[in-house]
């Protein structure tokens, strides 16, 4: 694993906020660098990212893994290339909402009946005031990949556009932060002495409604049925087996300290989410 020292002279030590709490994040020469907090969110990240590549949504981000050194610490991390353009910002859609209409996203769908006419809601709201005629079909795809990965930090903070301050343009953004999915937060929700329908009856999802399939179904029933895999459900762990063999610790090397890798536990509770979920939403996949 890739071990990046965080130059003190050009590198500020930020905390992104999410809705569990806060986490070292860095830019530097490129990319973005998040650290663990929670769990294996770096492991969580990688797979998702990794298995998106080989489907129909291909406005994703990659990232991958590293050690991240940072004032003499060593952590657990991953990293992205920074998608953003030189004269671009990062609205969110709760900040873009407030700017609007003086109240956020997130107080303004508590007040909506069901998860359906939130969802349209916001779609509507978005196209009306940036003009982007495909949002609908954007936040489709964000809802069918926390749903099978179960994502549980989409907030309203966690769902962005691009802003282009020349042109005064909106984009849609690449679709990232998946750290908090496949259960990766073992320290505080889901220990990895839990099982997969243990968990999968603890978590909620977000932001349209606290189950995942029912903003799932609203979106597809609005906007159509959008990621597909383009392999067969019964190789969703081909993945696994490959950074496992690059980036399996052993119990010595983590009583050793070791940061640069993955428990076998962790790797066994990515693989059978995986394999549950994969068997649950069989027509995300291909038959070939």
């Amino acid at each position: 694993m890739l071990t990046i020292e965080m130059k003190q002279d050009n590198v500020k030590d930020v905390r992104v906020h999410s809705s569990k709490g806060n986490q070292l994040k860095w830019q530097q020469d490129g990319w973005w660098y998040k650290a663990d907090e929670f769990g294996f969110e770096s492991l969580a990240e990688i797979v998702t990212s990794h298995l998106l590549r080989k489907s129909t949504v291909k406005d994703s981000i990659l990232y991958e893994p590293v050690c991240i050194k940072y004032k003499g610490k060593h952590y657990r991390g991953c990293r992205s290339q920074n998608f953003r353009g030189a004269r671009e910002e990062i609205i969110t859609l709760e900040r873009l909402v407030r700017s609007y209409t003086g109240t956020g996203l997130a107080k303004q769908l508590a007040r909506i009946r069901d998860a359906k006419e939130r969802i349209c809601f916001t779609e509507e709201f978005i196209r009306n005031i940036t003009g982007i005629a495909n949002f609908g079909e954007y936040l489709t795809k964000i809802l069918e990949i926390d749903a099978f990965f179960f994502n549980e930090d989409r907030h309203t903070n966690n769902i962005s556009l691009l802003y282009n301050v020349d042109a005064d343009k909106y984009y849609l953004s690449p679709i990232y932060d998946m750290g908090l999915s496949l259960f990766a937060d073992t320290r505080e929700a889901f220990s990895l002495n839990m099982d997969y329908f243990t968990c999968k009856e603890k978590i909620t999802a977000k932001p349209f409604s606290r189950d995942f399939d029912e903003q799932l179904d609203a979106a597809n029933t609005l906007y159509g049925c959008h990621l597909k895999f383009d392999f067969p459900a019964n190789r969703i762990a081909d993945i696994i087996t490959e950074l496992k063999e690059e980036y399996l610790l052993t119990d010595d090397d983590i009583a050793n300290g070791r940061v640069d890798g993955y428990s076998l536990q962790e790797f066994q509770r990515v693989e059978d989410t995986l394999r549950y979920q994969a068997s649950k939403y069989t027509y995300m996949f291909s038959d070939k």
